[in-house]
């Protein structure tokens, strides 16, 4: 493990200026950035399809690292980091334990965002005792309604990003229309506040692998998420076209006792559009 540490007289809370860092557990090598306080409970952070860390809006990660110890990483096969991406969530989710318990923890918070979040549902089933408290943004349970088509959706949208030399993300995360567009032009602007030390883009193979592994979660018998005990913040904006929206009631059905927040006039991305309303919901969830 990287003992590479900064000392605690200089904490860094912005996401722009993370450092990042390596760790070797059972064969592969995770690239992972670590930022805000040391100590108490970690937020691990679980990144969407065809992310590397370098997705993660710093207007979500920064409030939170102000008084907690966070942690984004890379799955196998993406990024920085090595391996080959897994043929399923729940292999993501052995790999997310083997990297978690490779840092030393028994006990972390997740914040989750889309694929991340089908992730984290499968870590907390096997891990109960891991997860203490779990935010689920833009997401959906096993087997899901219209979960699958979240393939033809991405190919559109990449298409249609690609005949306007535009992200993919402006027409996957928000609305096309006159608050969607700006947001989106911001949100992929605050993407690039973080100007040394970039992450590797994802191959195209390993996204292609993931969006199959999504297929599957979608087409597979339900999850019982009954079992799930951990108190849980479910968020989404209302016209969410990758993960329908009534997936986040459905989800907020399921985990009893969670806590469901549907953003309006916004997608996929209704968190980044909403930042400084949904950064705070998060920052007192996920609060000791």
């Amino acid at each position: 493990m990287d003992n590479t540490d900064t000392p605690h007289d200089s904490v860094i809370t912005s996401y722009a200026k993370a450092p990042t860092k390596t760790v070797t557990a059972d064969g592969t090598t995770y690239a992972y950035r670590v930022l805000g306080p040391k100590g108490g409970i970690p937020v691990v952070f679980f990144v969407h399809l065809a992310a590397t860390m370098d997705n993660w809006d710093p207007r979500i990660i920064d409030p939170i690292a102000q008084n907690r110890h966070v942690i984004t990483f890379d799955q196998p096969g993406v990024g920085a980091s090595s391996g080959r991406v897994p043929h399923s969530i729940e292999a993501m989710a052995d790999d997310a334990y083997n990297f978690i318990t490779s840092l030393g923890f028994d006990k972390i918070d997740v914040f989750s965002f889309s694929m991340g979040g089908m992730i984290a549902q499968d870590l907390a089933l096997k891990h109960p005792g891991l997860v203490r408290r779990l935010v689920l943004a833009g997401t959906g349970p096993r087997g899901g309604k219209d979960m699958d088509k979240v393939v033809a959706t991405t190919y559109w949208d990449i298409l249609r990003a690609t005949l306007t030399r535009s992200d993919p993300k402006e027409f996957l995360f928000f609305n096309r229309n006159v608050t969607g567009k700006p947001a989106a032009k911001s949100f992929i602007k605050r993407l690039h506040e973080r100007t040394v030390d970039r992450d590797k883009p994802i191959r195209t193979s390993a996204f292609q692998t993931q969006l199959k592994a999504i297929q599957k979660f979608g087409r597979s018998a339900p999850s019982d998420l009954s079992t799930l005990t951990h108190p849980t913040l479910i968020a989404n904006g209302d016209n969410d076209r990758m993960v329908p929206s009534v997936l986040s009631a459905d989800l907020h059905r399921r985990i009893k006792g969670s806590e469901l927040i549907i953003y309006p006039d916004s997608g996929h991305g209704g968190i980044f559009q909403h930042h400084d309303k949904f950064a705070r919901a998060a920052v007192e969830f996920l609060a000791n």
